[in-house]
């Protein structure tokens, strides 16, 4: 099936119903400046998930990874900042809406969260959360930007006559120091792709440990990340099997190299062959750092007859600290998002019967050598009528 113009690597960078029991509770959408019952764009709740993640186990995996860039020095931390100092990137994400306006809306209709609070925005770029803040009444906001849009973001601050409510710091959270001992709220958009692409995670974790007061609050405070599996032959024959004859030469042995790199792109709901998997739901209030590495069990169910080419990975974030529950979806059957979906596609192409399910696990954890890249491990297997296999692959986002 043919889907996707303009598709984007992780490399480039910047639901099916989830299946799980509990009250469904919809968050309210991201263009309605009224509260309402509705969600940003989620297509279901993104509650009761803690008897849904019984299966994952924490820590650090003991999996070696297959390093392609062994003889490469240069690491993502060499770029990363760099990267935000261009505005290209910020205009996207500023012009997504479902994001930034999930963020104002949880901001200006949770007002009483902060009034006459100190505000930490961690990653600030352009400094648009801080100045929500600002306006919801926080008495300062502290905005940490370590790129040079720092420098952009103060003139911002002085444009919009805010000086004096909100400071912007420019430097590495882990490195700067802030004008006062404890913070009320900490408030950071920091989701990658794949959810922890990047690494931000890590740095919001620091400055909670560091600077929130014991009963603070982090903004988003809820992330999940959900697996599911579609049919994808078309578009896999262009990204994959390409490389068997280009131009008349075999160039077969890009392949391998080309299956271990996820496609950061948007995959059409009509694709999708299961049911989503809840993989892990990660509470920011509390979590450790090495809790972001983890392994998962999945089961995927099929809907209906047909071929499976690929897994698809997407998350939901939530605000819960709000008068109603309020959040996003990254998922196919939620409005798009910069964010998209993560695709891995399968080195077999599986026919599977309605009914039949791929069971397996997923190891997630931070490159060793490069921490802002992710290492991805999938074990999977189908028995079933027509199709029976049994595999481990391995992806790195980079």
């Amino acid at each position: 099936m043919g889907r996707r113009k303009g598709s984007n690597t992780a490399q480039t960078s910047t639901n099916s119903s989830n299946q799980f029991e509990g009250t469904k509770i919809r968050f309210q959408d991201a263009d309605d400046d009224g509260v309402a019952t509705d969600n940003s764009n989620l297509d279901e709740s993104i509650l009761a998930v803690d008897k849904a993640t019984e299966d994952v186990s924490m820590g650090e995996p003991d999996v070696s990874f297959v390093d392609s860039d062994a003889g490469d020095d240069k690491t993502s931390a060499d770029y990363y900042f760099d990267s935000y100092s261009h505005f290209g990137i910020h205009e996207e994400m500023l012009k997504d809406v479902v994001r930034t306006k999930t963020y104002q809306n949880v901001i200006y209709q949770n007002k009483f969260l902060f009034q006459n609070k100190v505000v930490l925005d961690v990653g600030a770029g352009t400094g648009i959360l801080s100045l929500f803040c600002a306006k919801a009444g926080a008495a300062h906001v502290y905005a940490v930007e370590c790129s040079h849009m720092a420098d952009m973001a103060k003139q911002i601050v002085e444009t919009n006559g805010l000086s004096d409510v909100i400071t912007v710091l420019k430097g590495k959270i882990e490195e700067i120091e802030l004008p006062v001992a404890k913070v009320d709220i900490i408030i950071s958009e920091w989701m990658g792709y794949f959810l922890l692409f990047e690494n931000m995670l890590n740095t919001v974790l620091y400055a909670r440990d560091k600077w929130l007061v014991n009963d603070g609050v982090v903004l988003p405070d809820k992330a999940s990340l959900y697996l599911t599996a579609i049919e994808d032959a078309e578009y896999k024959d262009d990204k994959i099997e390409f490389w068997n004859n280009v131009y008349g030469f075999d160039m077969s042995c890009i392949k391998k190299q080309a299956m271990m790199e996820p496609l950061v792109d948007t995959v059409d709901q009509n694709q999708i062959v299961t049911n989503s998997h809840l993989l892990k739901t990660m509470d920011i209030s509390k979590m450790a750092p090495g809790d972001a590495s983890f392994t998962a069990s999945f089961k995927l169910v099929a809907q209906r007859d047909d071929y499976i080419h690929a897994f698809v990975a997407y998350f939901d974030v939530s605000f819960t600290k709000c008068h109603k529950l309020m959040g996003f979806s990254t998922g196919p059957k939620s409005r798009a998002t910069h964010w998209k979906q993560t695709v891995l596609y399968l080195e077999d192409v599986l026919t599977i019967c309605e009914g039949e399910a791929i069971v397996g696990s997923m190891t997630v954890a931070p490159n060793k050598k490069n921490p802002r890249d992710v290492d991805i491990m999938v074990k999977y297997s189908l028995s079933g009528r027509r199709c029976v296999v049994s595999r481990v692959q391995f992806y790195k986002m980079r």
